[in-house]
C-alpha cells in the first residue's frame, strides 16, 4: 500500500517558502527568482489543503466513538495500527481510496471528512439597557401590551423570549390575535386575564400558562400597577 504523503519532509532551498522580508535583505535576486522561491511545492498544497479538514482528527472521533482499537481498525481497512496512529496524528494525509475505505469501515459518507462547517454554539448577552420597548402595535392608542426582546441579537432562535407589561385594560379596549406555534406565559408582577377558547383565566404573580397560540386569545392587565410578564413563543411543530 503506497501510503506516503508525510506531512515533515525536508526542503531544498530552492523550494523553501519565505516570509520575512530580511532574508532578502541582502540577496540580488531577480524578480523571477524572488517568485520561484516564495511558490510552494504542489506537495506543499496538497499537504496545506488537506490538513485544512483536521482528517486525522476526525478520524480518531470515529473511532472513539465506534471504541474499536487502532488493531482492530487495521484488520478492518488493511491499514497497519502503526499507519492509522501517523494518519490519526496529522503525520500521513489519507490518499482517497484509504479514506474511503475508512469511510465503508464507519457506515460514513466521504462528504463526513471533508465538511467544514462547524456548527457554532449560540451564546449572547442582552444587556437591560440594550433593549428597546415597543408597543402591542405601531398604531394602537391604547395598546393591551409592551414588549422587550430578550435575545434580539441572536440569530437563529429556536423560541422568541419577550418580557412585556400589560397595563389595567378593560375588555373593550383590547382585541383578539393569533399565531403560528406554542406560547408560555410566566407572570412576575401584578395580575392580567388570558382569553382563550371563549374563557376567560385570571393570571397572578407566579403563575404561568403554556397554549398552542394558533388559537384566537388577548390578554388584558387587571392590576394597578401594570403587571409584568415573561412571555415565550415557539415556531410551529413540524
Amino acid at each position: 500500500m503506497n501510503e506516503r504523503i508525510p506531512v515533515n519532509r525536508p526542503k531544498d532551498a530552492s523550494t523553501e517558502r519565505r516570509f520575512s522580508h530580511t532574508e532578502f535583505k541582502d540577496d540580488k535576486l531577480t524578480g523571477a527568482k524572488m517568485i520561484l522561491d516564495m511558490t510552494e511545492t504542489a506537495g506543499d498544497t496538497i499537504q496545506r489543503v488537506l490538513s485544512s479538514y483536521d482528517l486525522g482528527k476526525k478520524l480518531r472521533q470515529l473511532r472513539m466513538r465506534k471504541k474499536i482499537a487502532l488493531t482492530h481498525l487495521g484488520k478492518h481497512t488493511g491499514l497497519s495500527a502503526s499507519m492509522l496512529s501517523q494518519l490519526e496524528n496529522g503525520k500521513l494525509i489519507p490518499t482517497l481510496p484509504t479514506l474511503a475505505r475508512i469511510a465503508m469501515v464507519f457506515d460514513v459518507g466521504m462528504e463526513h471528512f471533508f465538511q467544514t462547517k462547524k456548527r457554532r454554539s449560540v451564546f449572547s448577552i442582552v444587556r437591560s439597557n440594550e433593549r428597546i420597548r415597543f408597543p402591542e402595535r405601531p398604531d394602537a392608542v391604547k395598546p393591551a401590551f409592551y414588549f422587550e426582546c430578550l435575545a434580539f441579537s441572536t440569530q437563529d432562535k429556536g423560541v422568541q423570549a419577550y418580557v412585556a407589561q400589560f397595563p389595567k385594560r378593560e375588555k373593550d379596549e383590547v382585541s383578539e390575535h393569533f399565531h403560528d406555534g406554542s406560547e408560555l406565559i410566566h407572570v412576575l408582577e401584578g395580575s392580567l386575564a388570558l382569553l382563550y377558547d371563549g374563557d376567560e383565566h385570571v393570571l397572578k404573580q407566579g403563575d404561568s400558562v403554556y397554549f398552542d397560540s394558533s388559537e384566537p386569545h388577548w390578554y388584558r392587565g387587571l392590576s394597578k400597577a401594570p403587571a409584568k410578564a415573561i412571555v415565550i413563543t415557539t415556531p410551529p411543530r413540524t
